[in-house]
């Protein structure tokens, strides 16, 4: 054992701190496939500052381009001290949001931390200022200043601009997927009625704030035209759905989407059902009454605590410190103001009491199927045979609870490459025992499945998302007619019973190379047909023996190799469902009677196993 000693303490500058523990203020790595990526922290980093510009009436619109990945956005407010910009992204605890009465009342940063975590994970940086006709810019590479230029004149408008490029040694084999920012752009403009963001030559603006938000997530779904309530510091939207299942929430504190809820959201699902409670007088069950519910909330808090440097989940317990509760405020304006729209219009009033009532008939008829199914997860909660669990869970403010992922395998073969493969801390593995039967139509058909029970108790998903015990949940299914058959059974049971997994961003299809090109100094893992192209072509140089096999499975692979695709350079294809979906739509077209154009489905989506060369099987 190694002995404790003076020179076992070390004392590590800010930005090697950064870099040696990124996720400490970033969160996961990734490489751009989840919408929580690190490199989506650090872009919203950047942007935060900006909209704490807005909020205080400076600058209402800025810039963004990503461009070769690099990423730059230009605010229009009154940019950054100009003998102060150096200081502001590259020393710790510096900013002005620390003294009482400062320039920003209420802002999205914790302690000035973020864009410091941007410049030290970037192997490029620039920070430069313009205030009253001056600029000041400077440089920096993986927190260091590089240069420092100094103050000159200049024509440009106030504002600050930053500019960073990711470190792709911290962030390997990382993309941007617009998609993830497009929503995160939507977001902010939502919540700021007024600013509009230019992105890559597209326009971002919202005329109505939250409403159009609601609008956007529900669709045609709506049973009535959303109910929208504002107040200082408040703003609030509502609507029941036609779905079955599920209950939406986007909640907002200072402009920061909160995605992972926290003391706010926990108010407002509480406020609903204590509201429509005594509206109706009647004690309807609370699932009831937020079954299927859509709704969006943004509230103003002075000094808020989140529970980590990515700011997705609020901790804060007061408005102000030592001030009203959040739970307190929100179950008071969301009471009266809500009430008081009950009482106006009786027909939206109407129109949800029927709502209510038909989810508590469906409760009532399928009580009994859910009583056995959780007596089976009870049986197997203890010891559950078909799970190989990890070590840390999302659902337990585990260290690395952002890490964890969940396997969904088809057959012991899969599985059993994967569970040898994997890493027990925070990867645990399901195995499905062959082709579960096509019964995701019915949520009793369901809940009368015996595979389908097991993999709900090991996700420990029944009372909602909040207690989802992997962050990760990756279908891994061989890339054949049946591996797709059982990914499309796997999609429909997410999206049926628990459609808020999805729209969270917390399911993948893990994607596994098919063919293995190798020479006797180099190994190339391809995952389509171009790939292994272009890996014939580049191995093929010289003399050296050129060897090709194709994994028709993933039993096939190695446990040794199989390590390789999980690892840091695991590559998902996130499970992306349009806000605006009819999910029933959605179920019937995958899961219905439409056999011939399901099949039709599965073959073109298939991915090319032409054989251009000989292989080795």
């Amino acid at each position: 054992m190694a002995e404790y000693k003076d020179d076992n303490i070390v004392t590590l500058n800010w930005d090697e701190h950064i870099r040696t523990r990124p996720g400490m203020y970033i969160g996961k790595l990734g490489d751009g496939s989840s919408h929580d990526d690190g490199i989506y922290v650090l872009l919203k980093e950047v942007i935060d500052n900006s909209i704490d510009e807005f909020m205080e009436g400076h600058g209402r619109n800025f810039d963004i381009t990503i461009k070769e990945k690099r990423v730059t956005v230009r605010d229009y407010g009154r940019g950054i001290p100009l003998n102060k910009v150096v200081d502001c992204v590259s020393k710790m605890n510096t900013g002005g949001k620390f003294k009482e009465g400062s320039a920003f009342e209420v802002s999205i940063g914790m302690n000035g931390v973020g864009v410091k975590a941007v410049n030290a994970l970037s192997t490029l940086f620039v920070a430069q200022s313009v205030r009253d006709g001056k600029l000041k810019r400077a440089e920096f590479s993986c927190g260091q200043l590089v240069k420092e230029y100094p103050i000159v004149d200049t024509d440009e408008k106030n504002g600050t601009l930053i500019s960073f490029l990711p470190d792709d040694t911290i962030f390997e084999n990382y993309d941007w997927y617009t998609e993830y920012i497009d929503d995160l752009l939507w977001n902010y403009v939502y919540l700021n009625r007024g600013l509009t963001i230019n992105f890559n030559g597209h326009k971002y603006y919202s005329k109505n704030g939250l409403l159009d938000l609601l609008n956007k997530k529900t669709g045609e779904d709506r049973l009535y035209e959303p109910i929208y309530l504002t107040e200082d510091n408040f703003e609030f939207a509502l609507v029941h759905t036609n779905r079955k299942y599920g209950e939406d929430y986007y909640t907002f504190v200072n402009s920061q989407y909160t995605a992972h809820g926290g003391t706010h959201q926990q108010a407002l699902r509480e406020a609903l059902v204590k509201t429509f409670r005594d509206f109706y007088k009647k004690n309807f069950e609370p699932s009831d009454i937020r079954n299927p519910v859509t709704a969006t909330m943004a509230i103003r808090v002075k000094e808020p605590i989140f529970d980590s440097q990515t700011k997705t989940k609020l901790g804060s317990d007061y408005m102000t410190p030592g001030g009203q509760t959040i739970r307190n405020y929100v179950n008071e304006v969301i009471g009266r103001l809500l009430d008081n729209y009950l009482h106006k219009h009786p027909d939206v009033a109407d129109i949800i009491l029927k709502k209510i009532q038909e989810a508590e008939k469906e409760r009532t008829a399928i009580a009994n199927l859910k009583k056995q199914s959780k007596e089976i997860q009870k049986k197997v909660s203890l010891h559950n045979s078909k799970l190989r669990d990890c070590r840390y869970h999302f659902n337990t403010n585990d260290a690395r609870g952002l890490e964890t992922m969940i396997f969904i395998t088809e057959g012991d073969s899969a599985s059993g490459s994967i569970t040898s493969a994997r890493d027990a801390n925070t990867q645990a593995v399901f195995s499905l025992m062959g082709k579960p039967a096509n019964i995701i139509k019915t949520k009793s058909a369901i809940y009368e499945n015996k595979e389908l029970s097991l993999l709900q108790a090991a996700l420990n998903l029944e009372d909602g998302i909040d207690g989802l015990r992997y962050n990760n949940i990756v279908i891994a299914t061989d890339a054949d007619v049946d591996g797709m058959h059982i990914r499309l059974l796997l999609l429909a049971f997410f999206i049926q019973l628990f459609p808020d997994v999805v729209r969270s961003g917390h399911v993948f299809v893990l994607q596994t190379p098919l063919f293995r090109v190798r020479n006797p100094k180099k190994t190339i893992y391809c995952y389509s047909e171009q790939e292994k192209t272009d890996a014939i072509r580049t191995l093929s140089q010289g003399k050296l023996k050129l060897e090709i096999t194709r994994f028709k499975g993933l039993g096939e692979i190695d446990p040794k190799e199989f390590k390789n695709f999980i690892g840091k350079t695991i590559r998902l294809e996130p499970v992306v469902l349009d806000p605006k979906s009819n999910i029933d739509a959605i179920i019937e077209y995958y899961m219905g009677k439409n056999s011939i154009e399901r099949q039709n489905f599965i073959i073109e989506n298939l991915r090319e196993e032409i054989d251009n060369f000989s292989e080795e099987s």
